[in-house]
């Protein structure tokens, strides 16, 4: 069985959409990567774990760095949970909390 990709919600698809067009379209070929070859045989620099059940998935372009943190979900299901553009060297703890915040509403 195949992975999937899908978004928590449309605060997650509002994130997205503000994004440049370039980080959309790199973040769209690692869901496909992730579709034909499988979550197990990704690694960085296109995925990195964060903590806990908590990963991201990161993407560049144009001097532009975009994060999109995830969790996997029961029946091989991958749900981003937070999505946003990447301002200092390491991803603030707001977003963390936040991202583990959301990801509790999902049945794992």
């Amino acid at each position: 069985m195949a992975w999937s990709v899908e978004l928590l919600d449309d605060a997650v698809a509002a994130e997205l959409d503000a994004w440049p067009r370039q980080l959309r379209v790199a973040l769209t070929r690692i869901f496909d990567r992730i579709g034909s070859v499988g979550l197990e045989r990704l690694g960085e620099p296109h995925v990195r774990h964060i903590e806990g059940k908590l990963w991201e998935m990161r993407v560049s372009g144009n001097r532009l760095e975009g994060r999109a943190l995830y969790v996997t979900a029961v029946g091989r299901r991958i749900v981003v949970v937070l999505a946003f553009i990447k301002k200092t060297r390491t991803t603030p703890d707001r977003y963390i909390r936040l991202a583990l915040e959301r990801a509790q509403r999902i049945a794992s």
